[in-house]
């Protein structure tokens, strides 16, 4: 194996292992920032000494135990040195120093470890942008640089929140646990928001010039699946998977040859990824069992959502799809989340069930609404709704108003594609 050889599998390793490691030596040490530094510390010893070693049977537990070497190291020069010493020898054990019998400590707690890292990572003592950063950063193994390239921000923008995370997370000696009762319902909603939060800006980046980014949504397909491993009894964590895995399935179709958006009526749905929309309604096949077994009258937030994405993932054909289903699905979900963004979708599956006038009449109805104004999404859907009545000029003037309002690129040569349109 050649120097770039195990460079390359050094790489994959990395990314594979940095959250159990991280997630181990957290449980350890009780300090994310300082279990991060060990973690790279073993890393830096994997490159520069695996090219002359070789790479290990278990590269995962070499890590493990030279990040943990390193955690006693530390703490010799810490005034903490007795009782930290005697927890870690405790953690390491007499047989545990001995890279061959790591497999069985390795293993242990896990899924505990990486659940109760993922939480603290969202931690509510942390703003939203700075849970996504540190959640991509420790979970995902995501570089400073590619998290600032993936949300288009400056890297020094992105390294400063996480090490201000961190410290926060330190000051405010945040416990390494999974809560409980009625925090943990809070708590597990915040982590999905990241999850999704991360997925959405794949999907429809909101700046930039690509329509999507698929990285960002690889990436919380993995994190929301790890979560649904490690609390398979939330529905809502199903919910989300299968929301996400359904949405996903369009990827290919969204995008044109040069990049350009192809709306979800328009798609080539042969080219939709089936493993994906099966998976995804399998996942909602879960969710809906668990609310049952929980005799959960209502559904949640991702389950409704993903039962929405389900309704177009069932149709064959667009002209196929219930749209009077969908929009009973919103305003459901508008119960159980009101806002002005789901009665703005559910305009607009009210529109396509029972014609253009009456999803007009629930678009006129939010333009009042101060915290759309600068939504580039509601002119667009008044924009198409008075195209189908008829109202070209008034349709092209929304277009374009929405194409003045959006940031991202591609969206808005879409927007003014289609304000032409109406002239023509």
């Amino acid at each position: 194996m050649t120097a770039s050889d195990i460079h390359r599998t050094i790489d994959a390793v990395w990314r594979i292992e940095s959250p159990r490691l991280i997630a181990g030596l957290t449980r350890i040490v009780r300090d994310v920032g300082l279990a991060e530094d060990l973690a790279q510390d073993a890393l830096v010893a994997a490159l520069e000494q695996w090219p002359e070693s070789g790479v290990p049977d278990n590269p995962g537990a070499w890590l493990m135990a030279t990040a943990k070497h390193r955690a006693m190291d530390h703490f010799r020069r810490n005034t903490r040195l007795e009782r930290k010493r005697e927890e870690l020898g405790r953690e390491l054990g007499a047989k545990e120093m001995a890279v061959p019998d790591l497999d069985s400590a390795l293993d242990d707690n896990v899924g505990d470890d990486l659940l109760r890292l993922l939480f603290i990572s969202c931690h509510p003592v942390l703003a939203t942008e700075a849970q996504v950063a540190l959640t991509l950063r420790l979970l995902g193994g995501l570089t400073t640089e590619e998290i600032a390239r993936a949300f288009l921000v400056p890297e020094p923008t992105v390294a400063q929140r996480i090490v201000r995370s961190k410290r926060t997370l330190s000051e405010k000696q945040v416990p390494f646990e999974v809560p409980r009762g009625d925090e943990l319902v809070a708590r597990l909603s915040s982590v999905l928001a990241v999850i999704y939060l991360v997925f959405n800006e794949g999907y429809s980046a909101t700046s930039g010039d690509d329509w999507m980014r698929p990285a960002l949504c690889e990436e919380a397909l993995r994190l929301g699946r790890i979560l649904a491993e490690l609390a398979p009894q939330e529905p809502e964590v199903h919910g989300l998977v299968a929301l996400m895995e359904i949405q996903a399935s369009r990827s290919r179709a969204r995008v044109g040859p040069a990049g350009e958006p192809i709306l979800l009526l328009d798609q080539n749905r042969a080219h939709w990824d089936h493993l994906l929309v099966r998976r995804g309604l399998a996942a909602l096949d879960r969710a809906e069992k668990l609310r049952a077994e929980k005799r959960d009258a209502a559904r949640g937030w991702y389950v409704l959502q993903a039962e929405i994405a389900a309704c177009h993932a069932r149709a064959r054909t667009a002209e196929e799809t219930d749209w009077p289903r969908i929009a009973t699905l919103y305003a459901e979900l508008a119960q159980v989340a009101p806002s002005p963004v789901v009665e703005l979708n559910r305009a607009v599956a009210v529109g396509m069930a029972f014609g253009p006038a009456a999803g007009l009449k629930l678009v006129d109805a939010l333009t009042a609404e101060r915290s759309l104004e600068k939504y580039h999404l509601l002119p667009s859907v008044r924009g198409d709704l008075l195209k189908k009545l008829g109202r070209l000029n008034e349709a092209r003037t929304e277009f374009e108003r929405a194409a003045a309002l959006t940031r991202n690129a591609r969206e808005r040569d879409l927007l003014m594609e289609r304000a032409r349109a109406c002239m023509a």
